[in-house]
């Protein structure tokens, strides 16, 4: 009987795919393949210096409807809450001078308002001049018209501030807060007093003592 030639077999060794690693290795684990990269989360933005001009803001700046949300630990000339009137003049009120470059002076008087009301004053009891630049708050009210902005201002809700030529048409309060950030001579002359007669029982000027002392007195 004819030898029938054995069939080709075959090899464990022949290549080919393999279905499991060879014994004592570890399969490797497949590299990732690099993409883009996330975009980072922006971090908040810390807070910073005041900028040394003030310009009209957008929005309305927030205004002083609460005191019991602020704490002001800064250094500096710091006005009573409720002064007490000099003694044998009860109808004069008591004035505050606190010096600051007309540049600072809007800053002062800002830091004054906050304390006042952080120590207890309402703050429909404070009105705030200035002799240069308009206050940013009263600046945005005003784009709404003359009328919405003397409307807050009869309301007496809340710390009202008015430029000096707007001094013929305010009312009393209990106290007075004038800035000379600038202006002329002539600007602080009106100001000042008609600001003295406005004030209760406090008037607080932030700006150069001699220019103060000028137009309300030696001694102020």
């Amino acid at each position: 009987m004819p030898l029938i030639p054995e069939e080709s077999q075959i090899h464990e060794s022949a290549q080919g795919p393999r279905v499991a690693p060879a014994a004592g290795r570890t399969a490797s684990t497949p590299r990732p393949v690099p993409g883009p990269r996330p975009a980072a989360v922006p971090r908040p933005a810390r807070p910073g210096p005041r900028p040394a001009a003030r310009p009209a803001p957008a929005a309305p700046p927030a205004q002083r409807t609460s005191s019991s949300q602020r704490s002001d630990n800064r250094p500096g000339n710091r006005p009573d809450a409720r002064p007490e009137t000099p003694a044998g003049d009860s109808s004069a009120p008591q004035i505050q001078l606190i010096p600051a470059s007309a540049e600072g002076a809007l800053d002062a008087a800002e830091e004054a308002v906050d304390l006042l009301l952080d120590t207890g004053r309402a703050p429909g009891d404070v009105l705030v001049f200035t002799t240069g630049e308009q206050h940013p708050w009263a600046a945005h009210e005003l784009s709404f018209g003359e009328a919405a902005y003397w409307a807050q201002h009869d309301a007496r809700e809340d710390v009202f501030y008015a430029g000096a030529d707007a001094v013929s048409r305010a009312k009393a309060r209990p106290v007075v807060v004038v800035a000379l950030n600038g202006g002329t001579d002539e600007s602080v002359a009106q100001v000042l007093p008609a600001a003295r007669e406005f004030a209760g029982a406090l008037l607080i000027v932030c700006g150069d003592p001699q220019r103060v002392n000028a137009v309300l007195g030696a001694g102020v």
